[in-house]
């Protein structure tokens, strides 16, 4: 079978959901090898790589990958990849992965797709969909020339297991000078709470214009934890300061693909539908009949939130009692 590059986004060993998607979108496809980066972790990353169906996983434990800025990984994956001659080399479509694979594709001389959110074998290679457009348009791709370079957005498929024996290989990378150009001087870890990452949650709720005051958060935080959800919000919410700019949803924030994604108080004006609208199931709450988000909701409750949310909290609990 053809060989499938996925390119590993871990924290210290400790492999993150979009790369189980990665692993597992990659089997349609070929058979899966795992490329991880880093100094250590790589052992308790291998455990769990190989519960996901990579039967090789390639270890570059090297101090450039940890010491320098997106270049070593360039260097390392480029470097794989014309030894290997993988048919494709997917990515998480996270600002890091995008650059990565920007840099790579150009390195190899290949075609570059970004922000799939499908995947599947095609005669001339993989085929990607696509929203395009600020999400006005759904496309179907694929690389004409080269080895295709694939990000996809997290959520695109559920992660399941294929467990396998991997063969471990580690690889000697030469870096070149442009490794070097941009140095980590240090690192503070980022303060995260009981809720899931937004980029990576299942479900998603967000508020926006109509929750009306900071203080009103607490009703989408509410549903949010019921439903072991993440906070999202919409650009008038943040711009507002009700919200932390961290968890915008739209084009110009973060771009969200989760199975479910409840808008409460949201019109739906384009930039955020641009954010969230390859959701695989949206609802929406609202108080305007005519609010714009209801074209593209699969189930919608006109109503005010402040009178929906609570009641859903408390069906949700009844129901789980």
């Amino acid at each position: 079978m053809a060989e499938i590059l996925v390119f590993v986004d871990h924290a210290d060993g400790v492999v993150r959901k979009p790369t189980l998607e990665l692993l597992t979108l990659a089997r349609r496809l070929g058979e899966p090898s795992a490329v991880f980066l880093g100094l250590g972790g790589a052992d308790t990353a291998t455990e769990v790589l190989g519960r996901y169906g990579a039967h090789k996983v390639y270890v570059v434990d090297a101090p450039e990958v940890e010491e320098y800025l997106v270049t070593p990984a360039v260097d390392a994956l480029t470097q794989i990849a014309e030894r290997t001659g993988p048919a494709a080399i997917l990515l998480p479509a996270g600002p890091d992965g995008k650059e990565t694979a920007a840099r790579v594709a150009l390195r190899l001389d290949s075609g570059l797709i970004t922000d799939a959110v499908d995947i599947t074998a095609g005669e001339d290679g993989p085929v990607t969909e696509q929203s395009v457009f600020a999400a006005t348009h759904q496309v179907t791709a694929h690389v004409t020339r080269g080895i295709p370079v694939i990000t996809v957005k997290p959520n695109a498929t559920a992660p399941e297991p294929a467990p396998v024996a991997p063969a471990v290989e580690k690889w000697d990378v030469t870096f070149g000078p442009a490794s070097a150009a941009v140095k980590v001087l240090s690192r503070t870890p980022r303060e995260r709470g009981d809720r899931p990452e937004l980029t990576e949650a299942d479900i998603v709720v967000s508020g926006g214009r109509g929750v009306n005051g900071a203080e009103n958060f607490t009703v989408i935080e509410r549903v949010a934890d019921t439903l072991g959800a993440a906070v999202g919000a919409s650009r008038a919410a943040v711009d507002a300061g009700w919200y932390p700019h961290s968890h915008q949803v739209g084009q110009t924030g973060t771009q969200v693909s989760p199975q479910l994604y409840l808008a409460a108080g949201i019109s739906g004006a384009i930039q955020h539908r641009a954010g969230m609208q390859t959701s695989k199931t949206i609802v929406a709450v609202n108080k305007d009949a005519d609010a714009p988000i209801f074209e593209l909701a699969d189930y919608g409750v006109v109503g005010d939130l402040f009178q929906v949310l609570p009641q859903l909290v408390q069906e949700i609990e009844r129901r789980r009692s």
